[in-house]
């Protein structure tokens, strides 16, 4: 029995959203469609010209080319992106995550335009998405912050950083995935350090803003999901440990962490919910925590969408995030109360990347072979089919394998049966990495923090990574050659279907798709 009263009926939310445009790709776009088919849903897909033939344009009932391939002529434009809700007849966007998922601009033009946006309201999006507007209402809600400040010169960040100690991080006030950050050990690193991340915070971001904040040494990064209603209702979905990392990008995915224990996921939960009440926050959302090794717990951010893993909580809780988000949007209330959700077992996500395991650059390509895990309890979020391509234009992200187990041990040795059933030839993956990564006694221990990769770099990769500022000049390279060899792909496909004198056998299987 729930502690508020019932939402409305099916009827009325359906009568309030009967079509909806996401606007993203990939594997998130495929995972929306399904859930909205599932609510009897139609779903209207974007594409850029890159992405033609993508699985998330086959499933919609609808898809619109939007631009070109680079993102911000396409998946970025928000202009275009409302061109085709309009064109469509959509009566909501949902925007999956990346892109347009965070910018408080797209909700509210969502808002102006009539359309529902699937997602928070956008005066609480532009309330956390500045990093340091956002730790200054956190800190007034009362929930925990690490100690630092604000810093527009080097002279002020030094200030700051003797204040609160070192080691200090440097952070790009607007940014996320490691950009814009160096850790600084003492006075004499810092001016070199300042002037990189406000660079890298103003190319990544647009700009360089940056803030100070005292380093956790050797912690873990563990998040709250959150979701709340129009009508003040939120609930806490336990947690997510996110500490496997490289350089600050999310590779493995748990739950439960596995040194948490239930009070202080409790404690955990109730400062989430505080926090995101205090801005008036409803739809989806994540709290993102650094844990001490000590137990105390301090704000990182909040990701103010759906989250790339937010599989795992849908293991362990039985719920479905994206059908609780359309029905939150339509003015419902929340399906559940606190007190009502209870975690199962345990999971585990691995991001299946298309990259190459030596330094993990980008290794974009036509997918020549394509066989997922499967099972009981084994779950692929994927975005890709046999014969397609990976394009060079985006997160090469192919898919996310999830299991769930009646415990972590089961949870473990269930997705190592998962990775070996997982096959992909003419690109190359981090499949291999993963497989050594589960076998690590010290992660079936339980025993790592967010450095655990850099410290097992030579027993999980078998070399030394790529240094950093080589990255971008080897990414550049394959990029390029990857961008040659589509177009060279393209011109024969295209040559070989002129020469057959017929249409491909997706436009003849798919006559029925609008596509336009």
């Amino acid at each position: 029995m729930l502690s508020h009263p019932p939402g409305p009926s099916r009827a009325t939310w359906a009568s309030v959203i009967r079509k909806v445009l996401i606007a993203n790709r990939g594997e998130i776009a495929v995972r929306i469609i399904r859930t909205l088919h599932e609510m009897g849903i139609a779903a209207v897909a974007i594409y850029s010209e890159a992405d033609r033939k993508s699985l998330h344009v086959r499933l919609a009932d609808e898809a619109y080319c939007i631009g070109p391939a680079p993102a911000r002529e396409s998946y970025l434009s928000i202009e275009r992106v409302l061109d085709a809700a309009r064109k469509s007849g959509a009566d909501a966007i949902h925007p999956g995550y990346g892109f347009l998922s965070e910018k408080s601009e797209f909700a509210e033009a969502c808002e102006r335009a009539g359309i529902v946006f699937i997602g928070p309201p956008s005066r609480a999006m532009a309330a956390m998405g500045s990093k340091t507007a956002a730790r200054a209402k956190m800190a007034a809600a009362g929930v925990p912050i690490t100690p630092g400040g604000d810093a527009s010169t080097v002279e002020e960040a030094r200030v700051t950083a003797e204040r609160v100690g070192y080691p200090v991080l440097i952070k790009a006030a607007m940014g996320g995935g490691g950009k814009g950050m160096r850790l600084v050990h003492n006075a004499d690193e810092m001016p070199s350090a300042f002037e990189r991340a406000q660079s890298e915070a103003a190319r990544a971001f647009g700009d360089p803003t940056v803030y100070i904040e005292k380093a956790i040494l050797r912690p873990r990064h563990v998040e709250i999901q959150v979701i709340g209603d129009r009508h003040g209702n939120m609930v806490h979905l336990f947690e997510r440990d996110c500490s496997i990392q490289r350089r600050h990008q999310k590779v493995v995915e748990e739950t439960p962490c596995p040194v948490a224990t239930p009070e202080l996921v409790r404690r955990m939960g109730e400062v989430a919910v505080k926090g995101a009440l205090s801005v008036g926050y409803f739809s989806a959302g994540t709290f993102e925590f650094l844990l001490g090794e000590d137990g105390s717990f301090y704000f990182l951010e909040m990701n103010t969408r759906l989250q790339v893993e937010h599989p795992v909580t849908e293991w362990i809780t039985g719920t479905d995030l994206v059908a609780e988000m359309v029905r939150v949007a339509a003015g419902e209330q929340l399906s559940w109360r606190q007190e009502e959700i209870v975690r199962r077992g345990a999971s585990i996500e691995c991001r299946i990347y298309a990259e190459d395991p030596i330094g993990f650059l980008p290794s974009p390509g036509k997918i020549e072979a394509l066989r997922v895990p499967a099972g009981p309890w084994v779950r692929d979020d994927g975005g890709f089919y046999e014969g397609a391509t990976v394009p060079s234009h985006y997160d090469p992200l192919v898919s996310k394998v999830s299991v769930w187990g009646p415990d972590r041990k089961t949870a473990i040795q269930r997705m190592r049966r998962a990775l070996s059933e997982y096959v992909v030839t003419g690109i190359k993956t981090n499949i291999v990495f993963h497989e050594k990564l589960l076998a690590h006694p010290a992660f079936v221990e339980g025993r790592y923090t967010t450095g655990f990769i850099e410290e097992n770099k030579d027993a999980l990769l078998g070399y030394s990574d790529v240094r950093e500022e080589d990255e971008a000049t080897l990414a550049a390279a394959i990029a390029v050659a990857a961008a040659r060899a589509e177009r060279k792909a393209q011109r024969a496909e295209g040559q070989a279907l002129e020469d057959r004198g017929r249409l491909s056998p997706w436009v003849e299987q798919h006559r029925g798709r609008v596509l336009r």
